[in-house]
């Protein structure tokens, strides 16, 4: 209501279904109504009433307001409230009732049970009748409001769930896209900038997946990102033309402005921004951009720690391939093939402590495969270290299982709470000898020239776990016989048992090509596609 007591404008003009099966009431509220700046819909029955919502509900223009009589001729209009009720399209219709009659209280609470908003007794001012139409219509929206928060609250509290548990950037962009949609009910694009530079995003499901924006989008807005993003503190909500904002990433090929709710991660270094267009936003008023700002800023705490996993991802795949010698790097053994491979862990997954060497000693050639329990940057620390004191150890004494006693006080010693796996042999290519000493790793699979395959049963405690190490298992290799040594990472499954993926690593390797080149691509052709785990491979055949 303004200051002149007229109607705001949100209440005017509104359409009125007025039903009374009296002509001359038809004509009396209707005269009423429009003088008020109204449209109104007469009917004379419940009957015609119902209908006439079935025709505006496939026109999309149902009214604002019922009025109905209670003495209608084909039922009462209680019964029509409850009706219309019933019906989840017309079931948020605000409906008076009204009569000339006296109507006993009990029917007016029925009436109100039933979901009515208020009761007119007739004759009644227009002035009442107008400001009784204003209220039912007001509550009823504010009502309406009321539900759409709560189910926007709903969202937000989910999509905030959602975003908190991925486990990727990627994960995270999609998550918080969707969520935002939902939210808003306009396609959302997420992006987040890492500190370099490289743009990760996630498109609303309910854009078309065709003409999709290029590199050259990305880029552009990777930059205007990094531009918003200067001297900038909290959430910032900002729209970009769409001259500067490029197109397809709310329609395919359209362009928008875009309504960008911007924020950055608690060190102020990663942007992230959550993107809909202008013209969308503006319809949800200041209630919606604040709730998409609240969405912007959890996704920004989300991604904090996805970026330092990536970083510290990097660091420890770095020192993975800086500490693993290339396969031509490996040293030269007279009589001995060698051929290595090393895999890291799915992108999502963290890098571990998997690790090779290939050591020339007094006694032979030394070989080693092994594993850091655990997925981390000090898993891939301690790993470094392993294979330092291994190269440092072996000079003096080269007996695999005293290396193994060795390397695990060394553990014990520096890192009580971690332990490790590794398969140790120790190879004489003069006769073929080979001592092999297992510290709770898998055991290596002999591959004869012949055709016959088998693992070599040689088993003992894992490093850091101060129990003695057994004797070394010795067995002789003839020539063109190949040793395979992996880490657990090729083959284990959560859910299947290691035997029977034992038994198929066996199955798979007795099929290959001769030659270990052959040996390996074959093994993680067959195994190593998207595994969960890194992967450490070694073989090498006598000549």
């Amino acid at each position: 209501m303004n200051a002149d007591g007229s109607l705001t404008d949100e209440l005017t003009g509104m359409t009125v279904l007025v039903v009374d099966d009296a002509e001359a009431g038809r004509y009396a509220m209707g005269t009423v109504l429009k003088r008020a700046g109204h449209r109104v819909v007469p009917v004379a029955s419940g009957g015609e009433a119902l209908a006439e919502l079935d025709i505006r509900r496939l026109k999309g223009t149902l009214p604002d307001v019922a009025l109905v009589d209670v003495g209608l001729p084909d039922m009462s209009g209680f019964e029509l409230c409850r009706r219309f009720k019933e019906r989840p399209f017309s079931a948020r219709l605000p409906v008076v009732h009204f009569s000339a009659a006296d109507v006993p209280p009990a029917d007016h609470c029925q009436g109100l049970d039933i979901g009515s908003e208020a009761y007119l007794k007739m004759p009644a001012e227009p002035l009442e009748i107008e400001a009784v139409v204003r209220a039912a219509v007001r509550n009823a929206r504010l009502r309406a409001d009321d539900r759409a928060l709560v189910r926007r609250l709903t969202r937000l509290a989910e999509t905030t769930v959602s975003i908190q548990s991925a486990r990727s950037l990627q994960e995270l962009a999609d998550a918080a896209a969707d969520g935002a949609a939902a939210l808003t009910g306009t396609p959302v694009a997420v992006f987040v900038l890492d500190q370099e530079d490289r743009l990760c995003r996630g498109l609303s499901r309910d854009r078309v997946p065709v003409a999709l924006p290029d590199e050259d989008a990305h880029r552009a807005v990777a930059t205007l990102l990094r531009r918003l993003a200067r001297g900038q503190s909290g959430v910032q909500l900002t729209t970009v033309p769409a001259p500067l904002w490029p197109a397809g990433y709310f329609r395919p090929g359209v362009r928008h402005d875009a309504r960008l709710a911007l924020a950055l991660t608690q060190d102020g270094r990663a942007p992230v921004c959550l993107a809909a267009p202008a013209r969308g936003m503006r319809r949800l008023g200041p209630e919606g951009e604040t709730l998409l700002a609240r969405l912007a800023q959890s996704t920004a705490l989300a991604a904090e720690p996805l970026l330092m996993y990536q970083v510290e991802r990097h660091v420890a795949l770095t020192l993975q391939h800086s500490f693993l010698p290339r396969p031509h790097r490996l040293p030269e053994v007279p009589g001995v093939d060698v051929a290595v491979r090393y895999v890291p862990a799915s992108r999502d997954t963290e890098i571990g402590g998997d690790f090779y060497a290939v050591l020339r000693t007094a006694d032979g050639v030394l070989s080693a495969v092994g594993d850091v329990v655990g997925h981390s940057l000090e898993a891939a620390t301690v790993m470094v270290e392993i294979r330092h004191a291994l190269r440092a150890y072996c000079i003096e004494d080269s007996d695999p299982a005293v290396l193994a006693e060795r390397l695990d006080r060394m553990l014990r010693h520096y890192h009580p709470e971690v332990t490790a796996t590794v398969c140790l042999a120790l190879i004489d290519p003069a006769d073929g000898r080979a001592r092999i000493a297992n510290a709770g790793h898998l055991p290596p699979l002999l591959l004869r020239a012949d055709g016959d395959t088998d693992y070599v049963p040689a088993a003992g405690p894992l490093l850091g776990v101060g129990l003695p190490h057994p004797a070394p298992t010795e067995v002789r290799l003839a020539h063109g016989d190949r040793l395979l040594m992996v880490t657990d990472g090729l083959i284990e499954t959560r859910g299947t048992d290691l035997a029977a993926s034992m038994e198929q690593l066996r199955a798979a390797a007795t099929g290959s090509l001769p030659g270990l080149d052959a040996l390996c691509d074959t093994l993680l052709d067959t195994f190593g596609q998207d595994r969960g785990d890194d992967i450490a491979m070694l073989a090498l055949r006598l000549r």
